[in-house]
């Protein structure tokens, strides 16, 4: 197919990302849906969504065929290693664009949005303003976390990609000071620093990880303190 077409490019582009949010909306509503009892229409979202998510590959092939693998055996070693090269550096590209541009272009605007003039009366004068104020602010707590999130899976990708190119595994070490060793959430990757502390959940800056209260949950995906361990990172040789 000829990707010179910007026009073409761009939808098929916009395609990908339509039902790609398709497929995890639909998955969203199934778990609704099981959750109050109503099997036949949980297995429709999820035999739906499953579908999405073949539409979205569809597409997705036109935007990378050199990604397509039609016959794994008849390909070289160094071929495959360029086609995971290639997927290594993708996903690169797109966690280093979430944590350095979108989520702080989402952040910002969720601070402003929150702070605006209109925002201010609607809090004033209706509930229902001050239900948006809280979302806002919500909003841009979670956009700053996820972006320590995204640089942290941007980062194993990078690791993935030297190793695959014939680099060396990093020595990694979780830190010995409580005052400044770092948690991650085994479920979402939300990392806890000390130094940040989480100060919309209450927790202060400077309160080390073993003095936050057991009820304290993930601020991204609401795991226990439980499902947190020491994050490893990278030590000198």
């Amino acid at each position: 197919m000829d990707l010179s077409n910007f026009t073409t490019l761009q939808n098929l582009e916009s395609a990908f990302g339509g039902e790609s949010m398709a497929n995890r909306k639909y998955l969203f509503f199934a778990e609704v849906a099981r959750k109050l009892g109503f099997a036949d229409i949980a297995k429709l979202f999820r035999e739906t969504a499953e579908q999405e998510t073949q539409h979205a590959f569809a597409h997705f092939v036109l935007l990378h065929p050199e990604l397509v693998v039609q016959d794994p055996a008849a390909l070289t070693t160094e071929q495959k290693h360029e086609i995971m090269s290639r997927c290594l550096s993708l996903a690169i590209e797109g966690e280093t664009y979430e944590y350095t541009t979108m989520y702080p272009e989402f952040t910002a605007a969720a601070q402003k949005d929150r702070d605006n003039p209109a925002a201010e009366e609607f809090i004033t004068q209706a509930k229902e303003s001050a239900v948006h104020a809280d979302t806002f602010r919500e909003a841009a707590h979670r956009f700053g976390l996820l972006k320590s999130v995204e640089n942290y899976h941007a980062d194993r990708y990078s690791e993935a990609l030297d190793v695959l190119n014939g680099g060396h595994t990093a020595n990694k070490a979780a830190g010995n000071d409580p005052k400044t060793r770092k948690w991650i959430c085994k479920v979402c990757s939300m990392i806890y620093d000390p130094l940040a502390g989480d100060p919309d959940s209450g927790i202060l800056a400077g309160t080390v990880f073993e003095e936050i209260p057991e009820d304290w949950h993930c601020p991204i995906c609401g795991a226990s303190k439980k499902s947190f361990i020491p994050l490893e990172e990278k030590v000198a040789a």
